[in-house]
């Protein structure tokens, strides 16, 4: 078992019956597909797939995939984890698709954030209000990064960072408008109060003095 490779059965028979069959044998029910392929059904040692991911990429791994019919090779593809199924109850896989990628162009990818640094704002009693944990990119395959750090060391009161504000590595572009929140620093709900207070005479003020 080896990180970024498997190799899987090319599934001739399908239907419900098929797939509990393999599962009580410890085998996973899947199925390959893509632009340039026509979809192959396939079943795969469910202890060797969880293997092939790279533990801190998970479903981002790309993986060299063998297929083998009648125990003959039968197609290799670069693929990535599109989506898996997972029982209700049980919390174990139950299902696996694969969708094969071209190293050459660019997929789109969810990867996490890091945030990194102790910002300044948290000293003054600020509160850090997480947006989004995660980021949507566009990159090769192999440029897949595991994590986006973000550094907050300078977030002071009433900071915000931006999608547009980060510094993402060479080659990889995010996925999402500039302007959308990552995550904000909020002042202490008694500052806030405080200066809501001392805003409202001021305001009434003003509106007696226009009256």
């Amino acid at each position: 078992m080896e990180v970024g490779k498997l190799t899987v059965n090319r599934r001739n028979n399908t239907g419900k019956g098929v797939s509990r069959k393999l599962r009580a044998q410890g085998r996973l029910p899947g199925i390959c597909y893509g632009t340039s392929i026509e979809p192959i059904s396939v079943d795969l040692d469910g202890r060797a797939f969880r293997a092939s991911l790279d533990p801190a990429k998970r479903q981002n791994t790309v993986i060299d995939l063998t297929i083998e019919d009648a125990g003959k090779q039968f197609k290799t593809l670069a693929v990535m984890v599109k989506d898996y199924q997972i029982h209700p109850i049980r919390r174990e896989i139950t299902h696996v698709d694969f969708v094969a990628v071209d190293l050459a162009q660019d997929v789109t990818v969810h990867v996490p954030l890091e945030f990194t640094g102790k910002a300044k704002g948290l000293v003054e009693g600020g509160t850090l209000h997480v947006v989004r944990h995660d980021l949507v990119i566009r990159c090769k395959p192999a440029e897949i990064p595991s994590k986006i750090e973000v550094d907050i060391s300078d977030m002071g009161m009433g900071d915000v960072i931006h999608i547009s504000d980060l510094v993402l590595p060479a080659g990889i572009t995010a996925a999402l408008p500039p302007r959308l929140t990552i995550i904000t620093m909020a002042a202490p709900a008694s500052s806030a109060a405080t200066d809501a207070a001392e805003a409202a005479p001021a305001a009434a003020g003003a509106e007696k003095a226009a009256s």
